[in-house]
């Protein structure tokens, strides 16, 4: 097979995707364990349970899982309207992403959680963290010439089962480059839902600010200038 050399931009390292993944899984544990059973990343979870409260006659509850759907359609034209206007000088596009979840994901932590009292604040919380989520997959949509997402699984894994079918099929070792890299990406998000629930145990609501580290760290690498990858 021929080789050819391509620019990739840290945005787009695996690297980065490693670390966002880690993040991704880490805010879908958070969520779930110390924000009142929610999954905020992919929101499939939250249509089903939204069906079944309505069916149940429980409204108000249903509307626990509502807002945070349309937080996550928000975040997409917020990402959008960022990356045609949000360009400049010394930041790049996905990097003012970076730092808006940053500081969203600062102010979460330092909200009080429903079992002490304030279970408005557990909706307000799995809100921004929806509208984070979506920004982030939505900004972060290739990873070392993937097309992958950073905040969820389903997708990854039919991508990598199908890599792997056709390696089998083929023989072709970029399939099985791909399905590797696949594989990888929902292990790290994996460990950052492990992560989550260790921590969330010890620090409680305030554990997502850990978040916050691993978004600081993206946030500098994207300062990397574009370096040279070989296919």
């Amino acid at each position: 097979m021929k080789k050819y050399h391509t620019k990739e931009q840290m945005s787009e390292a695996f690297l980065t995707g490693a670390v966002l993944s880690v993040v991704g899984g880490y805010f879908d544990a958070y969520t779930y364990i110390a924000r009142g059973g929610v999954f905020a990343n992919a929101q499939t979870g939250n249509i089903v349970l939204l069906g079944v409260k309505l069916m149940q006659g429980d409204f108000l509850k249903a509307l626990t899982y509502l807002i945070p759907i349309f937080a996550f359609i928000l975040g997409v034209f917020v990402a959008e309207y960022i990356r045609k206007f949000g360009n400049s000088k010394h930041l790049h596009w996905r990097q003012i992403i970076i730092l808006i979840e940053i500081v969203i994901v600062t102010a979460a932590a330092f909200m009080p959680n429903g079992e002490k009292g304030f279970p408005a604040y557990d909706m307000i919380v799995n809100v921004a963290i929806s509208f984070v989520c979506s920004l982030q997959v939505q900004s972060f949509r290739k990873i070392h010439g993937i097309t992958c997402a950073t905040t969820m699984c389903t997708g990854n894994m039919r991508s990598f089962a199908d890599n792997l079918v056709h390696y089998a099929d083929t023989k072709n070792k970029q399939s099985l480059k791909n399905a590797a890299k696949y594989f990888l990406i929902n292990f790290f998000f994996i460990i950052g839902a492990v992560i989550s629930a260790f921590l969330a145990n010890i620090f409680g609501e305030l554990s997502v600010i850990f978040c916050a580290g691993g978004l600081f760290a993206v946030l500098i690498l994207m300062f990397i200038k574009p370096f040279e990858i070989t296919h």
